[in-house]
């Protein structure tokens, strides 16, 4: 059977299908619902989150669902040159946006580069829920964050965008890796070296992953229809991770005006850019992305996003497009389904088509 692969018996789960984590109000619980009551495993972004958030966060999930599900956490949540970062380096960066500001009408937003990590806070309530899955980027806890894990039985998959990454994974033990592609949406979620030096395309970072380790892989970046599974377990993934796909469905809390975007038709070419965040991510080229080269400074990861968010405001209640930045994979130009129970249906049915 097509379905019966080492990730679905380590997670106890019936088809090999992820619903990728997504932050910043774009997890939900009927998402996460949607996907593991149908046999997959949902997942829940909660790096932006405060431990009392995660715990109501997981109230509505465990309403939603007595099926095994993932909470997804960043290890490194604030960049180490955030420590100390000057403020005429602030302000002298600020300036760099204003003309964006000014032609919304609104202020520069005034910035403090104290911000704490939450990563710790966030591993003891996940400690204290008990997912089945742990699931983390930008990075590897520490061994006595993965031992207890273990001790917990809670599944521990961590993000890697290069072979390095991957060995490094398993050497910690995790119990799965999840290859993530070029080709996936939002942030880059590299570890070992820079993001614009790890640009390995899903196909060859699975290849290069089957090769030379043993841990189960779950393959994600690019994948939204029946096709791309069937490609990425016959390449020897073990599982594949759906994001964009399940962005755009109605159970997901993105912005109707970003569906609608990725649904129009439109050739919404893609770019990855730093200037939303601080980290390079991927998404729908606008103005911002190609008005702020890759080579300019921005503010470190997470005090750009504090800059950029009235921004965001602004330019969605105006109606701008132009000035959001849409997160996206790479291929988005096939995007069909509204409802995720009907994505997840599809998606079981014509792979088992493929897949004999």
């Amino acid at each position: 059977m097509w379905n019966s692969t080492k990730i679905t018996q380590l997670l106890g789960i019936k088809y090999p299908i992820l619903q990728g984590p997504m932050g910043v109000g774009y997890s939900t619980a009927a998402l996460l619902a949607s996907v593991s009551n149908a046999g997959g495993l949902g997942s829940y972004g909660a790096y932006t989150l405060t431990p009392e958030e995660i715990l109501e966060a997981d109230k509505s999930i465990k309403a939603a669902t007595n099926k095994p599900y993932n909470i997804n956490l960043w290890v490194n949540d604030v960049d180490k040159t955030l420590a100390n970062f000057p403020q005429e380096k602030i302000e002298k960066i600020k300036q760099i946006y204003k003309p964006y500001f000014d032609e919304l009408g609104i202020p520069l937003p005034d910035l403090s580069s104290d911000i704490p990590s939450k990563f710790e806070k966030q591993v003891e309530v996940l400690f204290e829920i008990k997912p089945a899955v742990f699931s983390f980027i930008f990075g590897i806890p520490s061994q006595e964050i993965l031992k207890e894990s273990r001790r917990l039985g809670i599944k521990t998959v961590g993000g890697a965008t290069t072979l390095e990454e991957a060995l490094a994974l398993e050497d910690a033990q995790v119990d799965a890796i999840v290859a993530s592609g070029f080709e996936a949406g939002g942030h880059r979620p590299s570890f070992l070296r820079p993001a614009q030096d790890s640009f390995t395309g899903l196909f060859t970072l699975l290849q290069q992953l089957k090769a030379k380790i043993k841990t189960p892989i779950i393959a994600a970046g690019g994948i939204t229809d029946a096709k791309g599974i069937a490609a990425a377990l016959t390449l020897g993934a073990d599982a594949v991770q759906l994001g964009t796909a399940f962005m755009v469905t109605d159970q997901s809390g993105a912005h109707p005006i970003h569906k609608e975007v990725l649904f129009s038709g439109a050739l919404n070419h893609t770019t990855v850019s730093k200037s939303l965040t601080g980290r390079m991510g991927r998404m729908v080229s606008n103005r911002i992305s190609e008005g702020v080269p890759f080579e300019t400074e921005v503010l470190p990861f997470p005090l750009q996003t504090k800059l950029i968010a009235p921004l965001r405001v602004a330019a969605l209640a105006q109606n701008r497009t132009d000035m959001i930045s849409f997160w996206s994979g790479q291929n988005n130009n096939s995007l069909k389904h509204h409802d995720a129970d009907e994505l997840m249906q599809e998606l079981i049915k014509e792979t088992g088509n493929l897949i004999k």
